[in-house]
């Protein structure tokens, strides 16, 4: 089946560009979650609510202004999405949580853990075919992973290294979903979706967890939402004019912009193990891109 975006005008260049900004973007969400938890006593679920809530109405009109507009939520797979949503939802929880425990660096290292996970359910559950160079890239990469954790002798918690660890797993699991449903609605309606049964279900919570706000705290809220979505929608439109294998590799954007804003707010600076790990993660998930290359079939849209 050709896939829903087949038609659309290929740029590479500002494929790139765009997939650029989602990655930057993505990582000023992370440092202002972790910022507004560990220095504002801000609730995960009440942040990860208020993302929503004042993403939805950003993400129906970015989605107004592509080809198809607002009836990009029609969908005859309304099943797939609502699982899609819910378990998007719980794996951002997850992440957030990570963010919370483990510092911007580490936590942003082991998420890349997710194409590896991905490659393993795609061959478990999906029949793919998997050749020895991609599993030799996956044990690399998970070599990588043991040594951003140091199980022996790390300092970082172990409760935040096993919740860094599944967020990544979910991710995968997101992924294939993602996967799935992309082979018959494009980008765009699965980030309407997402968005709305996150912003419904999320609302329906909030009123337990909410809290009065300093004009201070609005502020990091307001910036999370703005970032989480505004990664969503640029992932989304660089999905739409560059192949996938092209744009991809530039998600490792996000390290650098971790590593930075991790030492700028929280004087934070990752050991050498950290980058040696970062870099095996990087370098194996790169390399089970570029075996993907030929059949394209790696659809992300980030947990943001």
């Amino acid at each position: 089946m050709t896939p829903p975006n087949a038609s659309a005008p290929q740029n590479a260049m500002a494929g790139i560009g765009l997939r650029i900004g989602a990655a930057s973007a993505m990582a000023l969400m992370a440092a202002t979650v972790k910022l507004g938890a560990t220095s504002y006593g801000l609730h995960p679920v009440e942040m990860l609510g208020w993302r929503f809530i004042f993403a939805l109405p950003l993400t129906m009109l970015f989605v107004a202004t592509r080809s198809g507009g607002l009836g990009l939520f029609r969908t005859g797979h309304k099943l797939a999405h609502i699982w899609r949503g819910v378990l998007g939802m719980v794996t951002m929880g997850f992440a957030y949580w990570s963010l919370m425990l483990l510092p911007l660096a580490e936590a942003t290292a082991l998420s890349f853990a997710a194409p590896l996970f991905a490659t393993i359910l795609a061959a478990l559950l999906l029949a793919d075919r998997v050749g020895w160079h991609r599993w030799s890239a996956i044990v690399l990469g998970f070599a990588g992973v043991l040594f951003v954790m140091q199980p022996q002798h790390s300092a970082l918690p172990a409760k935040g290294l096993a919740v860094a660890v599944v967020a990544a797993f979910l991710v995968a699991c997101v992924n294939i979903t993602i996967r799935q449903i992309s082979r018959y609605d494009p980008p765009e309606t699965t980030v309407l979706w997402f968005t709305t049964i996150s912003a419904l279900c999320l609302g329906c919570v909030m009123p337990f967890v909410a809290e009065p706000h300093t004009a201070g705290e609005w502020l990091l809220i307001v910036c999370i939402a703005l970032f989480g979505g505004t990664a969503q929608m640029l992932l989304t439109a660089s999905l739409s004019v560059a192949p996938v294998p092209v744009v991809a590799p530039f998600d490792y954007t996000q390290l650098v912009w971790a590593v930075t804003l991790g030492w700028i707010m929280f004087g934070d600076l990752p050991p050498a193990t950290t980058w040696t790990g970062a870099a095996i993660i990087v370098a194996s998930g790169l390399y089970v891109l570029i075996r993907e290359r030929r059949s394209s079939r790696i659809v992300r849209v980030p947990e943001g």
